[in-house]
């Protein structure tokens, strides 16, 4: 994947190990008001190149979170949570095949908007799912 200047390039050696639809807050703040698609994927294996800003803030899970940006354009890539070390979550856009990233669940329902649109057809958690096995 990559931001969309091209100054910072990562890649997975692995598909993720969960893709999910998240309706939490943050990821309004940070997705124009919408939900936010994000691939979680193991840390071992993960490359990344380019200067990264980052921003630490706490969820409202608890976790302290630390979101990865590029400097240049903006663009946000991942997050990690202090609470789950062995995962990096890639937001879907920035990924060279997007395609992989078809959620299978919808969490923070419970902070959706009266508009949004849920696939009821998935999974879904008004807050924060148990973390998938490692």
């Amino acid at each position: 994947g990559r931001c969309f200047c091209g100054t910072v390039r990562f890649q997975f050696d692995h598909d993720p190990v969960t893709v999910r639809a998240c309706w939490c807050r943050d990821c309004q703040y940070l997705a124009s008001g919408n939900a936010s698609v994000n691939a979680m994927f193991r840390t071992e294996g993960f490359t990344c190149t380019g200067d990264l800003g980052v921003y630490v803030s706490n969820a409202d899970s608890g976790s302290v979170m630390r979101r990865s940006f590029c400097p240049r354009c903006g663009t946000q890539l991942f997050s990690q949570s202090d609470r789950r070390p062995q995962f990096i979550v890639a937001r879907v856009g920035t990924l060279d095949d997007p395609s992989i990233g078809r959620p299978l669940a919808t969490i923070w329902t419970a902070s959706a908007p009266s508009w949004a649109q849920l696939d009821k057809s998935l999974p879904c958690f008004d807050g924060q799912p148990p973390a998938p096995p490692a």
